[in-house]
């Protein structure tokens, strides 16, 4: 009984550590236009979470690595990047289990 139990948590362990997906995303910037704020919301949120670049800014043609991590498990958020002069992009349904790099073009 013992063994089935241990071997069991075993297979408990390996089955959660291979779920857990890397949610690190390199946000690039090829719009013409300096990034001021990004956004990052599992997707079907009401709100958008906190802006993950904080103070910093992604000009034209950079990259800002981000982790995309807000707990709940799930791999599917909403992203919006809000420019210099206010223009904002919103793309929907992205997968951050999945890619490694998302750009925003002009």
């Amino acid at each position: 009984m013992f063994i089935r139990l241990a071997l069991a948590a075993a297979f408990s362990l390996i089955a959660t550590a291979g779920y857990a997906a890397d949610r690190h995303v390199d946000i690039v910037n090829k719009t013409g236009r300096t990034m001021t704020a990004f956004y990052a919301s599992v997707t079907r949120s009401n709100s958008w979470e906190e802006n993950i670049l904080g103070g910093d800014t992604v000009d034209n043609g950079d990259s800002q690595s981000v982790n995309i991590d807000d707990g709940s498990g799930k791999c599917v958020f909403d992203f919006k990047a809000v420019f210099r002069g206010g223009a904002t992009a919103e793309k929907r349904g992205i997968n951050v289990c999945e890619i490694s790099t998302f750009t925003f073009n002009r």
